[in-house]
């Protein structure tokens, strides 16, 4: 029973999460809006400037969000982590990679990294942990998610500004508006995400579950 309990509680997790991503990509790098023309259209010139990042974020972004691209996903399980992959191409050419997963320890990740020319130039990452808030009743309790942005510039393959983002949203709600919220500068360590994003590659013709990345 414990571990149907547990099973359920995560399967819960991830449908919540996952509900809660598609959100995620109508906010904006930074609070960066852009207007773009011919936002269909892949420009040849290479993202080399932070003005050039935001635009084709924004560019980038809005595909995901109309659904004007093509995806393939996958599956993994490993130890108590599950997770899944997506990959966007724009004409047949990577454009963005996203990594969600869930553990038992009610902590969840989404990772979204934005491609051109085959090399990262933007991470989004929102990290959330998940714990049962005061008051609330046995039958419907109330929740509190602790949340935590970071967003990632990069040029040619090197992190040159960081920027992370805390705050808390509770189920019964009077929350702030996460917008609201400025983002503080802190120091960048791009690390981890670019070693998880060379085994998403490694794996990104596998149409079966895997166990581990």
């Amino acid at each position: 029973m414990k571990i149907t309990l547990i099973s359920l509680s995560l399967l819960l997790a991830i449908s919540c999460k996952k509900e809660k991503s598609k959100t995620l990509q109508n906010k904006s790098s930074d609070n960066d809006t852009v207007t773009l023309k011919n936002d269909l259209k892949i420009q040849n010139d290479s993202v080399k400037t932070i003005a050039d990042i935001k635009t084709e974020y924004a560019r980038l972004n809005n595909l995901l969000i109309s659904r004007k691209v093509d995806s393939t996903k996958f599956n993994y399980n490993c130890d108590e982590k599950e997770g899944e992959v997506i990959l966007y191409f724009q004409d047949k050419k990577l454009a963005a990679v996203k990594d969600f997963y869930a553990e038992h320890s009610h902590f969840s990740s989404s990772t979204t990294y934005f491609v051109k020319n085959d090399q990262v130039f933007f991470i989004f990452n929102d990290e959330t942990v998940w714990n049962f808030d005061d008051g609330g009743t046995p039958e419907k309790p109330e929740t509190k998610d602790d949340i935590k942005e970071k967003r990632i510039y990069i040029l040619n393959n090197k992190a040159v500004q960081c920027f992370e983002k805390n705050y808390s949203l509770r189920s019964k709600g009077n929350n702030t508006n996460p917008e609201s919220i400025p983002n503080k500068e802190i120091k960048c360590d791009i690390d981890g995400f670019m070693k998880t994003y060379q085994l998403i590659l490694k794996n990104r013709n596998k149409r079966d579950d895997i166990k581990c990345l």
